[in-house]
């Protein structure tokens, strides 16, 4: 085995061995060079926000589903696969995983014993998806994995109570190797590549009218769109091509950092569009938490400090309306006074203004009590003026 050939100082190109400890050196910041976790606690409150709605949308129809009596009594038989409600397939356990499920979800959410809630969220899920393979997508499948990977991470390194028990304060944020955060941003392009490559080697995509059949499957679509617009071969041709094109750019262009943000916006167009016309569950949000994965911690530290300073703002509103200051008490407590005691000076006024009404040498010189002063009034007013 040769040694690597070293080019001559004159041509000033790399040596083989500096390019591969250039190449290895990039592998391992990428991976492994330490990073605050802001990003990766807003994954985890978002993921645990959406497996909230995702338990909850079991509910309706839990015993259904997954109970002894409903429309699969048995769980698939299916060899390398497992779930609690194999052991335990009575109903009582069914409604016992649900909980489990839900409550791990809410603590998830809040980073309550945040890798230990996302242990309990994967086993949850993956029980009832063994339990009944059919009512389930490949959405649900990226919900799994993605609860996976947050119970092999540190989850809890940030906007968690588990920072506020162990640093004092929630909005902390330790600085980690983000080795999660890369596992998600490589299963997205992993994602949209696989798709386009599975739809590239299809008829309909090729033809240009999968998007008019999917848009016309009653079953599947969310609301009826008119039938002028499904099956007009242009448009549904444009439509068709644009969202291979688009999951493609979304798996390899999201790599670059200027279109990244260019890129994922079209993508969160995409999706919106397949919320409103498809019934694709949770694969939509599933994907949103995936593309959290690819915010920059510095971003998103400063989103977390502008919800701080509106919290902040809001706590400091009742304190600036809670009692006055001691000054202002006083003065209030005078103005009060002067109110209070304006009738009395009304009265002492009409008092002075009528000292006939209180005055005896007053009433005496206007002749209120002379007996014949008030015999000449009384003649006065008896007196017919014609």
């Amino acid at each position: 085995m040769t040694a690597p050939r070293a080019a001559s100082p004159a041509s000033g190109r790399p040596v083989e061995g500096d390019l591969v400890e250039r190449a290895v050196e990039r592998w391992r910041r990428f991976w492994f060079e330490p990073r605050p976790m802001t990003t990766l606690g807003l994954v985890r409150i978002a993921f645990g926000l959406l497996m909230v709605g995702w338990s909850l949308s079991l509910l309706p129809d839990l015993l259904t589903f997954f109970g002894r009596d409903g429309v699969r009594p048995r769980p698939p038989d299916v060899r390398y696969t497992w779930g609690l409600l194999h052991v335990f397939p009575s109903d009582r356990a069914v409604v016992v995983v649900w909980v489990l499920l839900a409550a791990s979800a809410v603590a998830l959410t809040l980073g309550w014993h945040a890798r230990l809630a996302a242990l309990l969220v994967f086993v949850a899920v993956l029980s009832f998806q063994r339990r009944d393979i059919f009512i389930f997508n490949s959405g649900d499948v990226v919900v799994r994995v993605e609860a996976l990977y947050l119970a092999l991470a540190p989850t809890g390194a940030a906007l968690s109570l588990d920072r506020q028990r162990t640093a004092g304060s929630f909005w902390d944020a330790q600085v980690r190797a983000p080795w999660v955060l890369r596992l998600m941003q490589v299963q997205l392009s992993v994602i949209y590549l696989s798709t386009a490559h599975d739809k590239l080697t299809g008829v309909s995509w090729n033809e240009g009218s999968a998007v008019s059949y999917a848009l016309r499957l009653t079953d599947l679509r969310t609301f009826a769109l008119p039938g002028w617009l499904t099956t007009n071969a242009v448009l549904m041709n444009v439509a068709t091509w644009s969202t291979v094109l688009l999951e493609i750019s979304l798996g390899v262009l999201v790599w670059h950092r200027r279109l990244r943000p260019w890129v994922l916006g079209a993508g969160v167009v995409m999706h919106l569009i397949f919320l409103f016309t498809l019934a694709v569950a949770f694969f939509s949000f599933a994907m949103f938490v995936l593309y959290l994965a690819f915010v920059p911690a510095e971003t998103a530290q400063r989103w977390v400090d502008r919800v701080r300073q509106r919290l902040g703002r809001r706590a400091a509103e009742p304190d600036a309306a809670g009692p006055p200051p001691a000054d202002a008490a006083g003065r209030q407590a005078d103005a009060a006074g002067r109110q209070g005691d304006a009738p009395l000076r009304q009265a002492d006024d009409s008092v002075a203004d009528h000292p006939a009404a209180d005055d005896p040498a007053a009433r005496d010189e206007s002749g209120a009590d002379d007996p014949a002063a008030r015999d000449a009034a009384g003649a006065d007013a008896q007196t017919p003026t014609g």
